[in-house]
């Protein structure tokens, strides 16, 4: 079960993961040693799912973002995410509800280079019927935060 000083913590690693365990004891007001056993369980119960550095994608040449609805031509494609997520620039996968069977985010260079991947990896994936594309003008939020607010899941 996760507490009021678990929910802190969280708050705390998502706003900073690389906050020294010392800053994380002194804001919740508790010793260093048994703040790191609390933040070592919320792992090993997958609570904690990782930690990763945000780039920018500006920075590494992908400045165009976009979202790619893929209609799929079967009920049950076996596979056809696993092949989606192996498609250049794809930084997500989501079945989705509805008349299409995927939402794919793409991190890529240019649309020269988005068409390139709509047409020689995506279209060749079987399954796939079309795609409509939505091209990412600005982005106003992006996030992996997740909401602490709430009632808390006891799957684990």
């Amino acid at each position: 079960m996760i507490d009021d000083i678990d929910l802190q913590i969280l708050e705390i690693l998502q706003e900073k993961a690389r906050i020294p365990n010392a800053e994380v004891a002194r804001q919740v007001g508790m010793a260093p040693s048994a703040v790191l056993e609390r933040i070592r369980k919320l792992e090993s119960q997958g609570i904690i799912a990782g930690y990763e550095v945000r780039l920018n994608p500006e920075h590494f040449g992908q400045k165009l973002a976009a979202f790619v609805l893929v209609e799929i031509s079967c009920g049950d494609c076996r596979g056809t995410a696993e092949a989606l997520a192996a498609v250049s620039g794809v930084q997500e996968v989501n079945q989705v509800a509805g008349n299409d069977g995927y939402l794919l985010k793409l991190r890529v260079a240019d649309t020269e280079a988005l068409g390139r991947i709509l047409r020689e990896e995506v279209a060749i994936i079987d399954g796939v019927a079309r795609t409509r594309t939505l091209i990412v003008l600005a982005t106003f939020k992006e996030t992996r935060r997740v909401s602490l607010e709430g009632p808390v899941s006891e799957v684990f």
